[in-house]
């Protein structure tokens, strides 16, 4: 099964917060308490989205923390690097990290997940934070119309 860690669906629920808040700046225990998660794991993203450029910090009183950018320019892919590094589907990809694949020069697969990691990475460049912070719009779906009652 390929899914994203924990870590980083709350990572995205905090990012999203923050873009609702769009230019204020919100304090690590105000998102803890709007997220209903736990302050240190909230704190521990925050350090992460700040180290990746995502986030600043303000220090002081009125401190806190805000989007470094704009929304719309933070990708769902820039959250998920800033968590937990490049989007590698399989170890044998294209410029991925880490050790080799002991087999690979006889895989006869080899080549074959560059493809599809690439998918997932252009869907996932292509989704910006603001399109994940704004609640989607049910007024556009169909609505299906209401038969009459039948007359008895």
């Amino acid at each position: 099964m390929f899914k994203i860690s924990r870590m980083t669906d709350y990572g995205v629920v905090v990012m999203a917060q923050l873009a609702q808040a769009s230019d204020t700046v919100v304090t690590a225990p105000d998102l803890a308490a709007g997220a209903g998660l736990p302050a240190p794991t909230v704190s521990k993203i925050l350090k992460r989205m700040s180290r990746g450029g995502l986030v600043t910090s303000h220090r002081g009183i009125n401190g806190g923390y805000a989007l470094s950018r704009p929304a719309i320019e933070i990708s769902v892919a820039d959250i998920i690097r800033a968590l937990e590094g490049p989007v590698e589907v399989t170890a044998c990809v294209d410029g991925a990290s880490g050790d080799a694949c002991s087999v690979e020069s006889l895989c006869p697969i080899r080549g074959c997940w560059d493809r599809v990691n690439a998918a997932v990475n252009r869907t996932l460049r292509s989704m910006s934070l603001a399109e994940i912070a704004t609640p989607p719009n049910f007024i556009d779906l169909p609505v299906t119309p209401k038969r009459a009652a039948p007359d008895n």
